[in-house]
């Protein structure tokens, strides 16, 4: 039977799965809808995770072939209540040999340093910044979720647009091209409607806004680039926080990496974040290398097959 391992990075706005190779030779890999863990709806995790794998596996004509190693990483696993419920759903479907959880931050930070040291800061539907420091500890900042946190993510952005728009509607704000822009963006056609629209909008939905946001701060208006002025300050600031606790302070030399849907290259975003970080966190050195978490899953999935995972 052919052996093959599986990676995957579950986002809150869409799920990734690789298949390997035990030697490393990818073979395919499919795409599937969030699967971000929220207490208490671990199994709804699992089954997105369970139904993209078989469609990876599918795709390259291993429908009965059951992965030697599935490491996933996954958004909100942080506490080991959450961890656990996951990998016990995803253990009784029988889908692996063995099945490792861990978060998305950490396959991240596996495929951006290795063992080596640095700090990763991730903004997407979510944010939260993990390193590893010279010495060998390790730290995290930031990723307490869409109510408690995840500043400079694409929830929150959307979140603080929305305020920008019913703030400029009651006149406390200055006029702002936001408006129209939200309202199309989410599909309504009075300020009125962003009550209900925004009472249900998930945090994958609140960060659909962003690119509204983004478009309007490229065409000039003056409040959307504060907002994301404010994403960027936010962000650096976890870099900061993990240079001060792991590199000694902010001036120490220290390997950074940017990763997530809104600090992809080229984004106005992370334009924004190299530009103040130089400033801010002035030993960072910023790394042009594009970072892929599900390859760092599948990194840790050969790892725990050559350590001799039984």
């Amino acid at each position: 039977m052919s052996l093959v391992v599986a990676g995957v990075d579950g986002g809150g706005s869409k799920t990734k799965v690789w298949i390997s190779g035990v030697q490393g030779a990818h073979l395919a890999e499919a795409e599937g809808p969030g699967s971000a863990v929220k207490p208490g709806e671990a199994d709804r995790s699992a089954d997105v995770v369970a139904n993209t794998l078989r469609e990876a596996l599918s795709a390259c004509g291993m429908q009965s072939v059951i992965p030697r190693v599935l490491c996933i990483g996954v958004a909100g696993v942080g506490r080991d209540d959450q961890r656990h419920a996951l990998w016990q759903a995803l253990t009784n479907r029988d889908i692996a040999d063995e099945v490792i959880v861990r978060t998305d931050a950490e396959i991240a930070l596996e495929d951006a340093f290795g063992d080596g040291a640095g700090i990763l800061l991730i903004s997407g539907t979510g944010s939260i910044a993990l390193a590893r420091g010279p010495a060998g500890g390790s730290a995290r900042c930031g990723g307490w979720g869409p109510v408690c946190g995840d500043e400079g993510g694409g929830a929150w952005i959307g979140r603080r647009a929305l305020s920008v728009v019913t703030a400029a509607s009651d006149g406390r704000e200055p006029e702002t091209a936001l408006v129209g822009m939200i309202l199309q963006a989410t599909g309504v056609n009075r300020i009125e409607e962003l009550v209900s629209w925004a009472s249900s909008a998930t945090p994958a939905l609140l960060a659909s806004l962003v690119p509204a946001v983004i478009a309007a701060a490229e065409d000039g208006d003056q409040r959307a680039n504060a907002l994301l002025g404010m994403a960027a300050e936010e962000l650096v600031l976890h870099v900061r926080t993990l240079a001060r606790k792991l590199f000694g302070e902010e001036r120490a030399a220290c390997p950074v990496a940017l990763t997530g849907g809104l600090l992809s290259p080229g984004a106005l975003l992370r334009k924004r974040v190299e530009h103040r970080m130089k400033a801010a966190v002035p030993g960072a050195q910023v790394r042009s290398e594009e970072v892929v978490p599900v390859r760092g899953a599948i990194a840790a999935a050969l790892g725990a097959l050559k350590a001799g995972v039984n």
